[in-house]
């Protein structure tokens, strides 16, 4: 009998491959510049992190605590952007093709800004 695998399942497997998880997190990141969801974005970093050995071997790589990665993961709110940087640096360096780190940078802050406007126009709108 043959066995099937879930879709997750497959997509860990392909993001094993640094190449495939390079694109993978370059889209994820397009699209939540796009429309901001940041709890889908996570969940991208959390597949890639999970195809590339797990939290105790990328925070290891990172230089971190696994649970401070665990809870920069699940934070919904962003507050950890400048660790997450760091993540997604850690997941990108071994790439010939990696984004540098003032790209990173300056997307990071590019992230921030955007998400500060966002809240401030939200708390200006009438309710």
């Amino acid at each position: 009998m043959r066995k099937y695998r879930t879709w997750h399942e497959v997509l860990i497997e392909q993001l094993a491959d640094s190449t495939e998880a390079i694109g993978y997190l370059d889209l994820s990141l397009e699209e939540y510049q796009v429309d901001g969801d940041l709890p889908f974005f996570l969940k991208g970093i959390r597949n890639v992190v999970e195809a590339q050995g797990g939290v105790p071997e990328v925070a290891r790589r990172i230089g971190i605590a696994p649970e401070m990665l665990s809870k920069i993961l699940s934070n919904e709110k962003g507050e950890h952007l400048n660790t997450l940087v760091t993540v997604l640096r850690t997941l990108l360096k071994d790439d010939e093709n990696a984004i540098s780190d003032s790209e990173l940078a300056a997307e990071a802050e590019s992230t921030k800004f955007r998400d500060s406007q966002m809240q401030l126009a939200e708390s200006d709108s009438p309710q």
